[in-house]
């Protein structure tokens, strides 16, 4: 097992010398809640409004503020952001799935972490009213593209 120094300083790693590269990272997050709970959602009653489109707009703005919310993350100039919603009725679940896209020197895997996530988060707030016992779970990387590190796809 690899011992760590705690007194190394930290700091943002230098990607001065690396090409510019066309980077992409895809990311999930699911939201379980109530069969009556995901019925409000669909019919669009729940009283803060539009879910999902809230939910999309809160997951691309985690994407793009991820360097004020992670700090080693550096600010990179987002091409894409785009946020998409499986929901299965059966199951009670929705499937977000983030994809971002930036032309740079560094990878875009914290971001689409993040804008899954947030989204989720986003449901559960907006859907709370509802369903206190809603879980967030299985935020996790399905793909990156790009960069030295070669491409991953889970």
């Amino acid at each position: 097992m690899k011992k760590v120094n705690y007194r190394q300083a930290l700091g943002m790693v230098d990607i001065s010398q690396k090409d510019v590269t066309i980077r992409r990272a895809v990311a999930q997050a699911v939201i379980k809640m109530s069969r009556g709970s995901l019925k409000i959602l669909l019919k669009g009653d729940a009283p803060k409004g539009n879910v999902l489109e809230t939910a999309r707009v809160a997951g691309i703005l985690a994407a793009k503020s991820t360097p004020r919310l992670i700090p080693m993350c550096h600010p990179l100039a987002l091409s894409k952001v785009k946020i998409d919603f499986d929901i299965q009725e059966k199951s009670a679940k929705i499937t977000i799935k983030a994809e971002v896209l930036v032309e740079g020197k560094t990878g875009v895997e914290m971001e689409a972490l993040a804008a899954a996530a947030v989204s989720a988060l986003t449901i559960y707030d907006m859907m709370k009213f509802a369903d206190k016992e809603m879980v967030i779970s299985d935020v996790m990387l399905l793909e990156k593209q790009g960069g030295r590190g070669g491409d991953y796809k889970r």
